[in-house]
């Protein structure tokens, strides 16, 4: 069918509103072509796109042909009286969504727990696992602006579904038509016949008595005055919890985010990676003199911090930094403690930076790399639990994700802002800042200094030209910058060193700089790491600018070739 044929037959099968909506476009056939030229990728993240009408948007009838093909797959495999857990975020009609996939997969003959409101991610993960789930949805877009929304899928261990799992789901979809292939029940009635069942206080004291069961130091200065933002999300009630259970009392939270508000009508873009994020938490951070200012972003998998430097400025720590930190003080504080075992593991993504690896082998840590995502850092997590061979402690990757603990498999901003607080206020009884460590980190392992280039590919040209870019990049890559030589060339296309296909290359120089380019698999952009080393701060910067003046220019060349 073309664009135009599917469009015609939602016209005809859709709902009034639906309809409504498509009708309003009837004269404008570039945005008809953009919403019905392909149906909307399902993989390893599961669904992620614009909310509206079409193949290509996240709409009810695009998560019902998911959630029936996931349904299918369930039952295929026998595995339907284990259930499916849903969770959902702060989003417009996360709630809705979230109601619509219980009653599809009840219809199923699948036993469905679902969060009687909005939950972090992490807890979902841990909520499967907790109740031996064949499954789980967490309706999300993360930190992706409002207009956003999103559908992960989890499977057994609580992490991401992986490719073999994607692949067929994605295969069942399309096969279902999504107005008559559905399956559905009423809400209600599914609940009280038991087919659904609510999740709520129970589970939450669980998942928050299990993080509290992380401490690994209490000889802490509890009183370090912290400044916490949910940016409008799920993080509130969990991470507020933790941290006064915890003992940390000096806690304020930034009002003008903190209500759930799928507009987040200061932040357009949720996205705690992004220092502007932190406009209004740093006020309340020069007003109460705090420590350090915290930020989860809207599912709150993610955390990102600022930090007082030497002049008692309030700087944003990337998060190999706050990597960095956590590797150092969680691995030296095992050893103190007597919790070292040799089958401690360490993991990261492929374009995380180079100081977390240098940790894990000062520490005699054991270190692996995987592909980008943690459903492949958490999926090392589940092969270590199998073979007995590893014993995972920390994982992270540079996009603010990091997961401390095996009872959760995703990144986890609840356990990472306990974690991270404990860190802040056992340096602080050393007389130490973060920003102190951090220097001491440098100083003992080698100087990084980091830039990522995220450029847009918007629709169906920019798709295009992203793939093109990739594909030249890949037959003449840079490999030669500031006199540097590039010293291995990885191309995960194929696979590399066993690791699953990628589309994603990296490139590694003499003096232990490298860079990197991927494709992101949740939004259309093409992104670019680099990651530049030197024996000082000055040095690991010279290095940085000459990376990024090269390879920006070279960018502009492959994307006009």
């Amino acid at each position: 069918m073309t664009y135009l044929d599917k469009y015609n037959e939602w016209l005809e099968k859709a709902d009034l509103e639906t309809v409504k909506e498509l009708e309003a476009l009837k004269e404008n056939e570039k945005e008809i072509e953009e919403r019905f030229y392909k149906t909307l990728d399902f993989g390893t993240a599961g669904l992620r796109g614009i909310m509206g009408a079409g193949t290509n948007r996240m709409n009810k009838y695009v998560i019902g042909q998911a959630t029936q093909a996931l349904a299918s797959y369930v039952v295929e495999h026998g595995m339907e009286k284990r259930g499916a857990v849903i969770a959902f975020d702060c989003r417009i009609k996360s709630d809705e969504y979230a109601a619509q996939c219980a009653s599809i997969l009840a219809a199923n003959g699948i036993k469905v727990y679902i969060y009687d409101s909005l939950r972090p991610t992490p807890q979902l993960s841990y909520s499967i696992r907790k109740l031996n789930a064949a499954t789980g949805i967490n309706v999300t877009a993360s930190h992706n602006p409002k207009q956003y929304n999103g559908y992960k899928v989890y499977w057994e261990e609580g992490s991401q579904i992986l490719d073999d799992i994607a692949d067929s789901i994605a295969a069942n979809i399309s096969k279902i038509d999504p107005f008559n292939d559905v399956k559905t029940v009423d809400f209600n009635e599914a609940l009280k016949s038991g087919q659904i069942t609510m999740l709520g206080k129970e589970m939450d004291d669980m998942f928050i008595k299990e993080i509290l069961s992380l401490t690994l130091n209490d000889d802490i200065d509890k009183d370090i005055n912290i400044v916490y933002t949910p940016l409008y999300g799920t993080g509130l009630v969990p991470v507020t919890r933790i941290l006064k259970e915890r003992g940390f009392h000096n806690v304020t939270i930034v009002e003008e985010h903190k209500n759930p508000d799928g507009t987040f009508p200061t932040t357009p873009y949720p996205n705690p990676e992004i220092v502007k994020v932190f406009d209004i938490p740093l006020q309340y951070g020069k007003r109460t003199d705090a420590d350090m200012i915290i930020a989860t972003d809207p599912d709150c998998d993610r955390i990102a911090m600022m930090i007082k430097d030497d002049k008692e400025e309030y700087v944003f720590c990337t998060g190999n930094q706050t990597g960095a930190l956590l590797a150092e003080y969680m691995l030296s504080q095992r050893q103190i403690k007597g919790m070292y075992s040799k089958k401690d593991a360490v993991v990261q993504s492929i374009v995380s930076g180079s100081i977390v690896p240098r940790i894990a082998k000062h520490y005699g840590t054991h270190f692996f790399e995987t592909l980008t995502g943690f459903k492949y850092i958490c999926g090392l997590a589940n092969e270590f639990e199998k073979t007995d061979e590893y014993r995972y402690v920390f994982g992270y990757e540079e996009s603010i994700g990091y997961c401390i603990e095996t009872f959760t498999r995703d990144k986890d901003g609840v356990s990472a802002a306990m974690m991270m607080c404990e860190m802040a206020g056992y340096y602080k009884k050393q007389g130490m800042t973060l920003y102190q460590v951090l220097n001491n980190i440098y100083e003992k392992y080698g100087y990084m200094s980091e830039n990522q280039i995220s450029i847009e590919y918007p629709g169906i040209k920019g798709a295009k030209t992203k793939k093109a870019v990739m594909s030249r990049w890949r037959k003449k890559p840079l490999v030669k910058i500031n006199d540097i030589k590039c010293s291995v060339c990885k191309d995960y296309i194929n696979g590399y060193e066993g690791l699953p296909e990628q589309d994603a290359l990296k490139y590694e120089f003499e003096d232990g700089s490298w860079y990197a380019l991927r494709p992101s698999g949740t939004e259309p952009k093409l992104k670019v790491y680099i990651n530049a080393m030197g024996c000082t701060k000055e040095e690991a910067d010279d290095v940085l600018k000459a990376f990024t003046k090269d390879i920006k220019e070279y960018l502009v060349k492959c994307e006009n070739k």
